[in-house]
């Protein structure tokens, strides 16, 4: 069954909708690359995201997107990809720029357990970013756009390696500083980023865009590689913690089985949004959490072979599996050149299908 309602706090319309093309499409399509003037040059950070919506809005503008293609916004981080890389370069991993990809980042494989959190923030990565959002603010009075906060598991592999999993094991109480310094690093820059923007997690998914109050989420990709007990036992309590402090709040999972923590998401004070990886049961999701944004991902290698007609049935049977559609988004992250580009309008078009028809059955 159906039902409409909103969530207290939002207040989006129903469904929203959105895309992330990956860095090869960009590439292959148009011929943007990804160095790292892309990222930190001023000059070519706001002329490449104002290209970007351009073409966006040629493509797909008939569905709103592109709506800045004719504005100088001076994005402090690339709002049109899905790359979790800062946090990592503060951290002391190298960072590896290709062109037709995003940012790659190389393990530390660190052999201490133990960051310095206040070191972070000296560090020649976060005085690049410092660099930019001042030379940006000199030039036009205000920064927009956020920077990808990354997870405090995501992290916290990227300077210990695969190491961390057995950290778990061998280490406990030594992982437990461990993961809370990480925790301390996180929290003071997607509240930094904040405060200069107003925002934290375009750059995690754009969906976040729809909603009028700014989401923090919570980038918890590895959370597919470690045990619910685990989560608990090491994790969920900064989730809890946050979801106080930061609202709304949400959890980005792209992995294939989110609903295995659905018991334990439904236990967070505040899980006002879920990113709900492709493969997601979002049925028993929303049995645990029948207040929460669920935000369905569409499998963007999938798509390159759907026809239009899988397509359509993927998205509708996940969005009535949701139950409501004031609490169900759409979106396809990291659409590869190969997609079609009937295949992507496919996902607007069957979107804007189901909003008419739930917008007719509430009259």
């Amino acid at each position: 069954m159906i039902n409409q309602h909103h969530h207290s706090i939002w207040g989006n319309d129903i469904l929203p909708v959105e895309i992330v093309l990956h860095p090869s499409w960009w590439f292959h399509h148009e011929g943007i690359t990804f160095d790292e003037d892309f990222f930190y040059h001023p000059k070519k950070r706001v002329e490449s995201e104002r290209a970007m919506e351009r073409i966006l809005y040629e493509r797909w503008g008939n569905f709103g997107l592109g709506q800045d293609r004719d504005k100088d916004i001076p994005q402090i981080g690339p709002v049109h990809l899905a790359s979790g890389f800062p946090i990592a370069d503060m951290l002391g991993c190298e960072i590896l720029y290709r062109e037709n990809s995003s940012p790659h980042v190389v393990p530390l494989n660190s052999e201490k357990l133990k960051i310095d959190p206040e070191k972070a923030f000296r560090s020649p990565g976060f005085k690049k970013m410092e660099k930019l959002i001042d030379t940006l603010k000199t030039t036009y009075g205000y920064v927009a756009g956020d920077l990808n906060w990354s997870g405090v598991l995501n992290a916290a592999l990227d300077v210990r390696g695969q190491q961390a999993f057995l950290d778990i094991f061998e280490n406990p109480e030594d992982l437990r500083g461990f993961l809370s310094d990480i925790a301390v690093v996180l929290e003071k820059f997607f509240t930094g980023v904040f405060r200069e923007t107003g925002t934290t997690s375009i750059t995690a998914n754009r969906t976040v865009r729809h909603i009028p109050s700014p989401v923090y989420l919570h980038s918890s990709c590895t959370l597919t590689m470690i045990s619910t007990d685990d989560y608990e036992n090491y994790l969920s309590s900064y989730d809890h913690a946050w979801s106080l402090k930061y609202r709304p709040y949400g959890i980005h999972f792209c992995g294939t089985d989110p609903h295995r923590y659905a018991e334990n998401f439904a236990k967070i004070p505040h899980l006002d949004f879920l990113d709900v990886g492709w493969g997601g049961d979002v049925k028993i999701l929303r049995k645990y959490l029948p207040n929460t944004f669920l935000n369905i991902r569409l499998s963007p290698v999938e798509l390159i072979d759907w026809n239009q007609e899988e397509i359509q049935e993927a998205i509708r049977i996940r969005v009535e599996k949701s139950g409501n559609p004031w609490l169900t988004g759409v979106c396809c992250i990291n659409i590869d050149h190969q997609a079609p580009d009937e295949n992507i309008t496919a996902i607007f078009e069957t979107v804007e299908e189901l909003r008419r028809e739930y917008s007719g059955q509430n009259r």
